[in-house]
C-alpha cells in the first residue's frame, strides 16, 4: 500500500473512532473521554507515587495503578458501552499505526559499508558471565578459534584489565579486536581498536545488547556475528568519549559507545546492590534520589542548549530516535557525527503525568543536539557518572565528545539490520499525505 492510501486510512480511522463514540454513545461520549482521561491520570499518578515513595504508600500506589484502570472499564461495563469504547480504541490505533507507517520514508538512512579482505590474525575476547552465560551455550569460543582467531576466554575468578589485553594483543600482530560481552567490556575494546585504527568486531553475547541492536547485528544468535571473521564489511562510525577539564588529546579519554548518564541513574548504578539486582535497587533508591536529592546540582552546556538542575542527564553516541516516547529505543545510525542529550526534570506527580503521557513533548524532557561537545558540571568536585552501565566517579566538569569516524567496526556482510523505528505522530502531515500526494502525481502526469 502506498504511503498516500495509508495516510488516508489513517483519517478514515480515525474519523470512525469519532464517529462511533459519537453515533452509539451521544452526549455521553463526553462523559466516556472525560472518565478515560481521568482514569489515565490517576494511573500515572500512581506509576509517580510508586517511584517516589516506599512502604504503605507504595502498596497504595500500586493499587491505584491496577484500580484505575480496571474501575474505568467497569464504569463502560455498567453503562453498557464497553464495546463501543473497544471498538473506538481499536480504530483509534488502526489510525496511529497507519499515520506512523505513511510517515515513514520510501528510504531510510543507513550506514555506508564497504567490502575488505579477511583478517589474518583477529583476536577475540569473551566473557563466559555475559548474557547469562552464552558464551558458553554457542559455543563462542570453539567457533572462533575453528575460523582462525585467537581467543581468550576471561577468567570470572579474577579481574582482568582487557583493553591490557587488547592492547597487548595489537603489540602482537593482532590485526581485528572483538569483544563477546557487555556493552562497558566493548567499549574499553573498541578505544584500543580505534586508537591503532583495526578493525573492531561486536558478538553479541551481552544481555541487552544495545550496541549490537544499533549494529543490526543477530542478537538472537550470537554465534552469526563471527560470519565477519569469513564474510564481513565494514562500518565507520562515531565514538564518543569522556574528560575530566579541558583534555588537549581527544582520543585520550573514557570511551563510550552507548551513552554516559549524569544524575540519579548515575547515583543507583554507583551502588555495589545494582549489578545482582537492578530493579529491586532502582525501586529502593529513587525515592530518596527524586524527592530528596542529595546529590550534585547539574548544569548542562549542549551548544545553545543550557539547562540548570535536571535530575538526569543522557550524553549519547548520536540521538536516539525521536519516535520512542522515552528516547531510548534505538539509534538509527551511528555515523551522524552528532552526540545526543536528554535532560529529564520531574518534580512533582502533574509533571509526571505530563511525560508518562506526551513523551518527548513533555515538558519534563528536553532533547538536543551537539556536533562539538555537552559539557556536564556540577556544584560538586567529583561526580558519579554512568558509562555504558559501568559506574564511575569524574571530577567536574565533564566534557562529552565525538570523535567522528574513529572506529572500525566490522559485522556480517548479511545481518538482520538496524530495526526500523516509527516516527512520532503527527496528524497534519497525515493529513497533507493523504490530501495533496494524489495532486502532485496528477500534475505530473498531465504535464
Amino acid at each position: 500500500m502506498s504511503r498516500r492510501w495509508t495516510a488516508r486510512l489513517a483519517l478514515a480511522a480515525g474519523a470512525a473512532a469519532l464517529l462511533v463514540l459519537v453515533v452509539f454513545a451521544g452526549l455521553g461520549s463526553l462523559v466516556l473521554m472525560g472518565v478515560g482521561w481521568a482514569g489515565l491520570v490517576l494511573t500515572a499518578v500512581g506509576v509517580w507515587w510508586m517511584l517516589t515513595h516506599t512502604g504503605w504508600i507504595r502498596v497504595l500506589a500500586m493499587l491505584l495503578v491496577v484500580a484505575a484502570p480496571l474501575g474505568v472499564l467497569l464504569l463502560y461495563a455498567a453503562a453498557g458501552l464497553l464495546w463501543v469504547v473497544v471498538a473506538s480504541l481499536g480504530l483509534w490505533a488502526l489510525a496511529v499505526s497507519a499515520g506512523k507507517s505513511a510517515l515513514v520514508e520510501d528510504t531510510s538512512p543507513s550506514m555506508t559499508e564497504r567490502s575488505v579482505s579477511r583478517a589474518k590474525r583477529p583476536f577475540l575476547i569473551m566473557n563466559p558471565l555475559s548474557g547469562g552465560g552464552k558464551v558458553e551455550r554457542f559455543h563462542l569460543a570453539e567457533r572462533a578459534r575453528a575460523l582462525g582467531a585467537e581467543v581468550v576466554v576471561l577468567d570470572p575468578a579474577q579481574r582482568q584489565d582487557v583493553a591490557e589485553l587488547a592492547w597487548r594483543a595489537v603489540q602482537g600482530g593482532a590485526d581485528l579486536l572483538g569483544v563477546a560481552g557487555g556493552d562497558g567490556t566493548q567499549a574499553s575494546v573498541a578505544g584500543v581498536a580505534a586508537e591503532h585504527d583495526i578493525p573492531f568486531m561486536v558478538i553479541s553475547a551481552g544481555t541487552r545488547n544495545h550496541f549490537a541492536k544499533d549494529l543490526g547485528l543477530d542478537r538472537q544468535d550470537p554465534s552469526k556475528c563471527l560470519e565477519a571473521l569469513t564474510d564481513g564489511v565494514e562500518l565507520r562510525i562515531d565514538l564518543g568519549y569522556l574528560h575530566a577539564g579541558v583534555p588537549a588529546d581527544l582520543s585520550a579519554g573514557r570511551v563510550f559507545i552507548n551513552n554516559a548518564s549524569f544524575g540519579v541513574y548515575a547515583e543507583v548504578v554507583q551502588s555495589p546492590a545494582y549489578r545482582d539486582d537492578k530493579a529491586r535497587t532502582i525501586l529502593e533508591m529513587l525515592p530518596d534520589l527524586l524527592t530528596h536529592p542529595s546529590g550534585a546540582r547539574l548544569s548542562v552546556r549542549a551548544g545553545s542548549l543550557t539547562a540548570d538542575g535536571p535530575q538526569a542527564v543522557l550524553v549519547s553516541n548520536n540521538p536516539y530516535e525521536r519516535g520512542d516516547s522515552a528516547g531510548l529505543g534505538r539509534r538509527e545510525r551511528l555515523d551522524s557525527g552528532e552526540l545526543g542529550v536528554l535532560c529529564v526534570s520531574v518534580g512533582n506527580a502533574a509533571e509526571a503525568t505530563e511525560l508518562l503521557l506526551r513523551g518527548r513533548q513533555g515538558r519534563g524532557l528536553t532533547a538536543a543536539t551537539a556536533r562539538r561537545e555537552v559539557v556536564v558540571d556540577a556544584d560538586a568536585p567529583v561526580i558519579p557518572v554512568g558509562v555504558d552501565g559501568e559506574a564511575l566517579m569524574l571530577p567536574t566538569p565533564v566534557h562529552c565528545r565525538l570523535a567522528a569516524g574513529a572506529l572500525r567496526v566490522r559485522v556480517p556482510r548479511h545481518r538482520p539490520g538496524v530495526p526500523h523505528g516509527a516516527p512520532p505522530m503527527d496528524w497534519r502531515r497525515v493529513r497533507r499525505l493523504a490530501l495533496t500526494m494524489g495532486r502532485v502525481a496528477v500534475g505530473r502526469g498531465a504535464a
